[in-house]
């Protein structure tokens, strides 16, 4: 059988391991520790120091004066000395090597890192940025695809994008964004969403009659606007709603958008957490330029993408291979390919049936560090003819 090409975190595997014995290492692992090694760069450093200077030093005359042999061991023990201090502020003057712990998404707290986030200031995204990284400097962005720019153009270091909400969904347009772009996925973030009715100060929320704020926002608070019998408007993100709101100075209008988003333009909450559901969690994705190093020491997620060809029980093959290694599957998504998302297929004698050709987003918890998920994507490679993987991270376990 020819061996199919596979891109793997930017660089293209032509053949995997098939074999599940934890002595070997597959071509899937080689290449992983690969791209990792090529992430890290090493210097050298040389320290020196001028012993002639030193010895032509002239001593001070007293009395008694010293031999000339004495006196040349002393100047050699103060040349030590000096040159013991000099090393000892050089090498505390160094940067401290990076540990495996500081290549997790959070460390120092994000301080210095610039992040990315869609909408403007009080939106959600910007909320599960500072949860990522609570010292950064938040960058708002007007558009998804702006974010990813963003970090692909070294403007921001990461980018805090929404991929799915317990209520709404998954968000399509940043599954599509993933594959266009060669970003890495190096952690999550989880975020409870509570949606607050605004108007501007001395509004009721009976006065309301339109309502405007984010599709999905909208969608979460069905019950509660039908109740009100207002009109709904969609707009770019919620905190842009609340903007808007306070700009226009329009006392009929009102916005579903955040308790901070309220404070920021100084508006009213006329009602809170008008969500349909009161659990109502969003899960962000953390995009950098580079992975960060997959580990065992705490849960890890990792995502893939992949093609298969048309055929009965492909699909089921593709699920067995985590099946048979008990690895469990959080998340399974299918997008139609955009460049060609018709299959033609010549399976009858009366006609050629035509298919939708899909991509399947997984997202399985395991860390790529483990054999067992290294030897699964080696499986399904054998009869996947796209594979690529999006990130190993940390998982977020905490709301």
């Amino acid at each position: 059988m020819a061996s199919k090409a596979v891109a793997v975190w930017g660089s293209y595997v032509s053949q995997l391991g098939r074999e599940d014995s934890g002595s070997r290492r597959s071509g899937f692992a080689l290449n992983w520790n690969r791209d990792i090694e090529r992430s890290c760069k090493f210097g050298r450093i040389g320290v020196s120091g001028d012993l002639a200077a030193l010895l032509a030093t002239k001593p001070v005359e007293d009395e008694n004066p010293a031999s000339p042999t004495v006196e040349l061991q002393r100047l050699v023990e103060q040349y030590g000395n000096n040159e013991s201090k000099r090393l000892h502020k050089d090498v505390n003057s160094l940067p401290r090597p990076l540990s495996v712990t500081d290549l997790s998404p959070s460390a120092k707290n994000g301080l210095n890192v610039r992040v990315a986030y869609q909408g403007v200031p009080g939106a959600y995204s910007e909320a599960a940025a500072l949860k990522a990284y609570p010292q950064c400097e938040a960058v708002p962005c007007d558009q998804f695809e702006a974010a990813f720019k963003a970090v692909e153009l070294w403007l921001v270091d990461k980018a805090v994008l929404p991929i799915e909400n317990s209520l709404g969904g998954s968000i399509h347009r940043n599954y599509d964004l993933l594959l266009r772009h060669r970003l890495h996925i190096v952690g999550e973030v989880q975020l409870a969403v509570n949606h607050c009715l605004l108007g501007l100060p001395g509004v009721r929320k009976e006065e309301l009659k339109r309502i405007l704020s984010h599709p999905q926002a909208l969608a979460q608070c069905e019950n509660t606007l039908s109740k009100l019998g207002v009109v709904r408007e969609s707009v770019d993100d919620t905190a842009g709603a609340a903007q808007f709101v306070a700009a226009s100075g329009l006392r009929d209008t009102g916005a579903v958008a955040s308790a901070r988003a309220a404070e920021i333009y100084g508006l009213n909450i006329l009602e809170e957490k008008i969500q349909d559901d009161s659990v109502n969690i969003t899960r962000f994705l953390i995009l950098a330029r580079e992975p960060i190093i997959p580990r065992t020491d705490r849960p890890f997620k990792t995502s893939i993408v992949f093609t298969l060809e048309e055929g009965p029980g492909v699909i089921f093959k593709a699920l067995a291979v985590f099946a048979l290694r008990d690895i469990n599957l959080t998340k399974i998504e299918s997008r139609p390919q955009r460049k060609q998302p018709l299959r033609v297929v010549d399976d009858s004698n009366t006609g050629r049936a035509r298919y939708f050709d899909y991509l399947f987003y997984i997202d399985f918890e395991a860390s790529m560090a483990e054999p067992r998920a290294q030897n699964a994507l080696g499986n399904l490679q054998e009869f996947a003819t796209f594979l690529r993987v999006l990130g190993s991270y940390p998982m977020d376990t905490v709301l």
